[in-house]
């Protein structure tokens, strides 16, 4: 699928969104780099080193680079989030996705970019 067919998907069906589709998406259209990210605001942060929850970033990151709002970014994850949090709103798996629920693009910091798209 192309981005801009991904996007347009994102935006007229967003339940239709899988995780696996976001990542092969990615993937397939552009270089990662882990990157340390944070996600939250003081007390409720979490701080994801290089390496480590590299969907969540890969996500996080897509979402900046192509300007997804909060809706769209969080519809990226799948059934991660309109299950495994949605489902379940006093859980506390998933903290990324809980964190930019609250905090939405002014939690998320990057120390280094982690996407830019391949040559093509």
């Amino acid at each position: 699928m192309s981005v801009a067919g991904f996007v347009k998907k994102l935006s007229n069906t967003p339940d239709a969104i899988a995780f696996r589709d976001t990542i092969a998406l990615i993937d397939n259209h552009f270089d990662y780099t882990p990157s340390r990210f944070t996600n939250g605001v003081g007390g409720s942060q979490t701080v994801n080193e290089a390496g480590t929850n590299e969907g969540s970033c890969k996500i996080f990151a897509l979402g900046e680079l192509l300007a997804l709002d909060k809706t769209q970014v969080l519809n990226c994850f799948g059934d991660y989030y309109r299950v495994d949090v949605l489902q379940n709103t006093d859980g506390n798996e998933h903290a990324n996705i809980r964190h930019f629920m609250q905090h939405g693009w002014g939690g998320i910091a990057f120390d280094t970019v982690a996407l830019k798209a391949k040559d093509e």
